[in-house]
């Protein structure tokens, strides 16, 4: 757990065992940089399984019912490389990247979907010290023109499938020189580039960095404050903001993420699927590579069985790997959720009642300390298997995960659920729950390389001296807090503070600390809207409570201090509001129709009514109207980020015509 430092009101907290010590910065004493992790891990764990992909046997067309086409694909078992084979990998990369004109503390991209050949391109900068600039794969051409041109990348490594993302942007780039393709040679079409731009493909620069004349040692050896990346974030308000990662910021990060992972090591296996531009990810892949844990790939579109890419009948990327480890976003867990209880009520009436035995017996135990050893066996085995069945921990990062959700995980995958916070700017690291912390709703005591002070927000009456517990502001601060935003000092300036001389982020987020030293997120400044009659609604506290309802995917809470009540814009599950309209005499109609329908509306608003008052919301804090949206807000769509947060103001625009005239009726 964690305490303050001292006896005042805004004092910083820390975790138990560093209270009185220095905040860690490094995994390992001998490690500095993040380059000295692959070495030590390949001195220790050479021959073991390093890097896994699947391979594709077959891609297929399948028909739905509708008329519609989807790409399904057939895939094999992993075919694994070994932590030596992927140094010297990476060894003839960087050789190579410098022969193609790659300078050392020079900026180069990597835009592309998380896959082994990332990692393995991420390791060569590493070593080379040529910083990394992220970009999210489904970000538009606006946001990757201001990317690259900001960064002044010459050198940019991408995917075969984004390869045609440049085409048409190349000339809004003039200092970008290399095109270097995660393909074969063979399958690059150069057609219609730019002749003075240099498509390579993974294998050429290899070849050539593999050549006697060519292969090298570093150049220029990376140093503590060298940058290591320069993390676009996923531009949830605006264009996207560079955030500068230093490799000791990572490994101070790192430091405290391994050691709230009782027993990482190279028993492990981990699933890697979330984007590799994202810093969660990122530091959760390095972390496991450290400490020798074999990493297989997969992505959303394949990860189970009942994934839209994978061929009925054929597995999925979980089913094969059998991961003990994985982290998701709270987006990935709620639809696990949902599917289970889906299934759960199509069953019998027995075995419905059965289920919902075990399962409240089971939460019972949990709550007291205990575990239920024989309904884990007999009845959450099969439920298990649907992430392969050998999952020993989970972590939750990204975004808020409902207590209902975690404790859903909790009960039907036999396993600890972590919740931690972090953001880009702190590394990712900020706090993670105890594995033995059964409670919901927090996040835990900060990691032992960081502290957390709260800072009073006077506006939403947060003080550090309320009572029971202290309130306002989360500040994080140590030496896993990044050096600001890539040429924006201004930003820079306003989003970061130095505090008993301990560089601290000011996050927006409003927490508490609890008796224990649990850190609890209560609140947002940005998501804290004043209505007219004076009242403060929270937005995403409305969406965590309402997005719990069967009938709904996606939602969005609109307020404004115009109007004395809140609107709603829901994507409703399919399925579910089918049944929905069945039971008030509504059938035969398609989707669209139903979200059109004024009844199938006022139905789905009473059930948010009901949610809400189960939840306890305040009358003010329930819809007061809502439109269903049949467009599934995807990144791709510019309406979610990667990590599918909200793009507010991107959503608002689209809608405005419905928000405005939901407001003249509510």
């Amino acid at each position: 757990m964690a305490q303050p430092t001292d006896v005042s009101p805004s004092s910083p907290y820390r975790a138990v065992d560093i209270a009185l010590q220095e905040l860690s910065s490094s995994p390992f004493p001998e490690c500095r940089t993040l380059d000295d992790l692959l070495v030590r891990a390949v001195r220790i764990y050479g021959a073991k399984r390093c890097l896994g992909t699947r391979e594709l046997l077959r891609e297929e067309d399948e028909v739905q019912a509708n008329g519609k086409v989807f790409k399904k694909v057939l895939l094999g078992e992993y075919k694994w490389t070994t932590y030596e084979e992927i140094f010297t990998r990476v060894t003839y990369l960087g050789s190579g990247l410098l022969a193609v004109g790659q300078k050392p503390r020079s900026n180069i991209l990597i835009f592309a979907e998380t896959r082994a050949e990332w990692m393995i391109a991420a390791q060569a900068c590493f070593k080379y010290n040529f910083p990394v600039v992220t970009l999210y794969a489904t970000l538009g051409e606006d946001a990757i023109i201001h990317g690259v041109n900001e960064s002044e990348v010459s050198h940019v490594i991408t995917s075969a499938e984004l390869l045609p993302k440049f085409k048409s942007i190349l000339s809004k780039m003039p200092k970008v020189t290399h095109l270097i393709v995660m393909c074969d040679s063979q399958t690059i079409s150069k057609a219609d580039f730019p002749s003075n731009i240099t498509i390579l493909s993974f294998a050429e620069v290899e070849v050539i960095g593999a050549e006697p004349d060519n292969i090298r040692t570093p150049v220029t050896k990376p140093s503590v404050n060298d940058t290591a990346v320069i993390m676009y974030t996923s531009g949830s308000t605006g264009v996207p903001k560079g955030v500068i990662i230093s490799h000791g910021n990572l490994m101070a990060g790192m430091s405290g993420q391994i050691q709230r992972i009782e027993g990482l090591g190279p028993m492990d296996t981990y699933i890697g699927y979330l984007p590799l531009a994202h810093v969660l990810e990122l530091s959760a892949e390095t972390a496991s590579l450290s400490c020798g844990v074999a990493i297989g790939y997969s992505s959303p579109l394949t990860l189970t069985d009942q994934s839209s890419k994978i061929k009925k009948g054929s597995k999925g990327d979980v089913s094969v790997l059998k991961p003990t480890l994985m982290a998701a976003v709270p987006v990935i867990m709620d639809r696990l959720y949902k599917a289970v209880w889906d299934k759960v009520k199509s069953g019998s009436p027995f075995s419905r009642a059965l289920f919902h035995f075990a399962y409240d017996y089971k939460k019972n135990s949990l709550e007291k300390g205990y575990d239920t050893p024989l309904f884990n066996r007999i009845l959450f085995s099969k439920i298990r298997q649907l992430l392969g069945g050998e999952l020993r921990m989970m972590l939750s990062g990204g975004a808020p995960l409902s207590e209902k959700t975690q404790r859903f995980m909790n009960i039907c995958f036999c396993c600890p659920v972590l919740q931690g916070y972090g953001l880009t700017e702190t590394c990712g690291a900020g706090t993670v729950t105890d594995v033995s912390d059964m409670s919901t709703g927090r996040v835990g005591p900060p990691l032992t390389c960081c502290e957390i002070r709260l800072r009073d927000w006077v506006e939403g009456n947060y003080l550090t001296t309320n009572k029971p517990f202290p309130q306002g502001e989360i500040l994080v601060g140590g030496g896993n807090v990044v050096q600001g935003y890539y040429k924006n000092p201004e930003q820079t300036k306003k989003d970061f503070t130095v505090i008993d001389g301990i560089n601290y982020f000011c996050t927006g987020d409003i927490g508490q600390f609890e008796a224990d030293g649990s850190l609890r997120v209560i609140d947002r400044m940005k998501d804290l809207v004043k209505l007219q009659h004076g009242e403060y609604i929270s937005l995403s506290k409305i969406e965590t409570v309402l997005k719990m309802s069967p009938l709904v995917d996606q939602i969005c809470i609109h307020a404004n201090s115009t109007q004395s009540v809140c609107i709603a814009l829901i994507v409703p599950n399919q399925k579910n509001l089918t049944e929905l309209a069945g039971k008030i005499g509504i059938t035969g109609k398609e989707f669209e129709e139903l979200c059109a329908d004024e009844k199938v509306e006022k139905e789905v608003l009473k059930e948010m009514a009901n949610v809400g008052k189960k939840s306890k919301l305040e009358k003010f804090e329930v819809p007061a109207k809502l439109k269903l949206c049949t467009e599934i807000w995807m990144p791709d769509t510019g309406l979610v980020t990667d990590a599918f947060k909200l793009k507010r103001k991107n959503i608002e625009e689209k809608y405005k015509p419905s928000l405005q005239r939901m407001y003249s009726f509510a």
